[in-house]
């Protein structure tokens, strides 16, 4: 029985920490937020979104990819890229493998073009159980090819953020990234096109001040962590002593300007949908 249930963490606000990324295999799974009951396959039905609070579970990236696009026309690319070990950081390729193993993936972003109610889209999807959705050389030059690719064929880019930041393992390299995506990102707004982010938890340090920030239309899921510092971090540097309590909240973020909006997981293709009409001109 034990096992059929997910941990709970008391507080008003739950333990992102301790979420679960991969839902288990058994029939019941506890809300973190409201500590009901569910029953696992209904909330997979409901796209991980609990049906009494709406807390919204992370979804991995193949979730994000079948709640997302048309069914069928998912196209993945650049999967031959996979991450090296360019500083002979020590035990960085057993994280690498583990990453992999409890993902699927071969690195933190997936890469690929597709459709939302119709709209060719290229899109990128980081996924929060390979290394904590980390930014290495990898990761940054995929975010790159995917705005690339919306460039040359004339499409609306689409981004999913989920991290904690610039992997340390690849030093230097990986913060190399903020400033390489931001650049790709200047590309794609000087050539016209939307290009549209989705912050989701958690969306944080070195992602949150490059790519993540900088898009046409940025939005966000209900209860994502979002900021350059994570609350523990904050919290530990004493720097900030009377934050707001909703500090790095989607809603901080609305309010003070930093994000367009909150959107519900079910309603984003409607939402996405909107915003490629008005980005391109198009009416239906």
């Amino acid at each position: 029985m034990a096992n059929w249930f997910g941990s709970l963490k008391s507080g008003l606000r739950p333990d992102k920490s301790k979420q679960i990324d991969s839902l288990p295999d058994g029939i019941w799974i506890k809300c973190p937020s409201c500590n009901e009951i569910l029953f696992t396959k209904e909330l997979l039905k409901n796209q991980k979104v609990c049906p009494k609070c709406s807390y919204h579970f992370r979804l991995s990236a193949t979730e994000r990819i079948q709640a997302t696009f048309d069914e069928g026309t998912w196209q993945e690319t650049n999967t031959e890229l996979s991450s090296g070990n360019p500083l002979d950081f020590p035990e960085y390729e057993s994280k690498l493998k583990k990453g992999a193993m409890k993902s699927g993936l071969r690195d933190s972003v997936t890469t690929g073009t597709g459709r939302i109610n119709g709209f060719a889209v290229s899109c990128a999807i980081s996924d929060f159980a390979f290394m904590g959705g980390s930014m290495g050389s990898v990761a940054g030059e995929k975010i790159v090819r995917c705005l690339e690719t919306a460039i040359d064929k004339r499409i609306p880019a689409l981004v999913f953020t989920a991290s904690g930041g610039a992997r340390m393992q690849e030093g230097i390299l990986s913060l190399m990234q903020m400033a390489k995506t931001s650049a790709a990102v200047a590309e794609i707004h000087r050539a016209g096109l939307p290009y549209v982010v989705v912050m989701t938890d958690p969306t944080t340090a070195g992602v949150h001040a490059s790519y993540a920030s900088l898009g046409d239309f940025i939005f966000a899921e209900p209860g994502a962590l979002i900021g350059f510092a994570g609350a523990r971090v904050s919290e530990n540097t004493q720097v900030m002593h009377d934050k707001p309590e909703d500090f790095q909240t989607p809603e901080f973020q609305l309010r003070n300007g930093m994000i367009d909006g909150i959107i519900q997981r079910k309603e984003l293709k409607g939402v996405l949908e909107r915003v490629f009409m008005f980005a391109l001109g198009e009416v239906r």
